[in-house]
């Protein structure tokens, strides 16, 4: 499928993205649902976000601290590059501009509430007819089976219910939400996952599919070798202070001098560099902690000899010493995180010129592949390519898109 469209044009046709020349129709709004077509549109799919008019939009452009006339600095991290037609598809015409659409796309994305894709025909079930190529992929918090489909899901509401809270936080502590939204945003890398899969199933084939993804299932996946643990051999989950590892010792986090430090002694030879490069040889000669199993039921031991040695020197002390002989790491603020980005490499970073806020800074999507990461348009406004759509794509008349207008439609 070759791009056609003229204005605001993403380079799809020039490069050797992985995804160059792919259309998705993205009904999707707030985080979890444009993260996922974010990371296809860095793989250089052309994104159009379906947005309903009388909603004004993605929520997402009013999310605060940071907004400014129908747009947020939240709403341009998702939805750059992206193109608008604010488009009612629940009427009769709007449905007709919808079903155009699709004849010309090769994916249909939403991020709903699960019972709510079929009920609006937006499924492959009822696609099908009109692109047997269709690939349709629902995001939802419950998936659209079963007794829960019908409710809401965010990314807390799924941490609470899959154990993530519990697992989170030193002993003791009330339940913990992580710092980011990571349901969310593994549930958008499963969503890319599921549509890339499809897709290429449809240059086999020729033929379509739906993915079903949510964010509850994400999440289980998610639980891995801790639920592996637990439904083989009834394990129970306890917390560990410093963020340690339920199972390697050491591998968690030191207060140094001056700050803290995180090491992972994941292998055995690992453990032998740290002892050695502390000057601690007699550690290595102990049978408490000769095995991995063995510095496991020491763990305390072994931290009451480690703890005071870490105090004595800095994390940068510590830091120079182990590298290259034992995964370590300064624990940094998100700030700092960031600040080292921007002095040291911009390779992770992708500037925006914004017509309003100027030069914008965002996150790349972390592909490593030729033509992946060029996407530098900023998010576009609601319905700010629905003419473009239209005239070009669908060959609609201008008197018909003003009349379409009129009756609020289209935007």
């Amino acid at each position: 499928m070759v791009l056609i469209f003229t204005e605001r044009k993403i380079s799809n046709t020039k490069n050797n993205a992985p995804l160059s020349g792919t259309r998705i129709l993205a009904i999707s709004q707030f985080g979890a649902g444009p993260f996922a077509t974010l990371l296809l549109s860095d793989l250089g799919a052309e994104i159009i976000k379906i947005e309903d008019p009388l909603s004004e939009g993605d929520v997402g452009r009013k999310v605060p601290p940071f907004e400014f006339q129908g747009d947020s600095t939240y709403f341009q991290t998702f939805n750059r590059g992206k193109k608008s037609i604010g488009l009612d598809f629940r009427t009769t015409e709007g449905r007709k501009i919808f079903e155009d659409l699709v004849r010309k796309s090769d994916v249909v994305f939403n991020n709903l509430r699960g019972d709510l894709p079929e009920r609006l025909g937006i499924t492959y079930h009822t696609l099908k007819r009109i692109n047997p190529m269709i690939v349709t992929c629902s995001l939802s918090g419950f998936g659209s089976k079963g007794k829960l489909a019908s409710k809401p899901g965010y990314d807390p509401i799924i941490q609470a219910l899959t154990g993530y809270m519990s697992l989170t936080g030193e002993i003791n502590s009330p339940p913990v939400k992580t710092g980011v939204s990571i349901i969310d945003f593994a549930a958008g890398f499963a969503a890319a996952l599921g549509i890339s899969s499809a897709l290429v199933d449809v240059k086999i084939n020729k033929i379509g599919r739906n993915v079903d993804i949510s964010l509850f299932n994400t999440a289980i996946s998610m639980l891995t070798y801790l639920a592996s643990w637990y439904l083989n051999h009834e394990w129970k989950f306890e917390k560990q202070n410093f963020s340690a590892h339920q199972s390697i010792t050491p591998a968690q986090n030191y207060k140094t001098f001056d700050g803290w430090i995180t090491i992972f002694c994941a292998k055995e030879k690992f453990w032998i560099n740290l002892v050695e490069t502390m000057e601690f040889n007699s550690l290595g000669n102990d049978d408490r902690f000769t095995s991995f199993s063995r510095r496991e039921k020491n763990k305390k031991e072994l931290n009451e000899i480690l703890e005071p040695i870490f105090l004595t020197k800095t994390s940068d002390y510590w830091i120079k010493l182990f590298e290259n002989k034992i995964p370590a790491a300064p624990i940094l603020s998100m700030e700092d995180s960031m600040d080292s980005l921007v002095n040291e490499s911009n390779e992770s970073i992708i500037n925006i010129n914004h017509p309003l806020m100027g030069i914008m800074r965002f996150i790349k999507s972390p592909f490593d592949t030729e033509g992946a990461n060029i996407n530098n348009e900023p998010a576009p406004k609601l319905g700010q390519n629905t003419d473009e759509i239209l005239l070009t794509l669908l060959g609609y008349n201008k008197s018909k898109i003003i009349k379409l207008k009129r009756t609020g439609i289209i935007i």
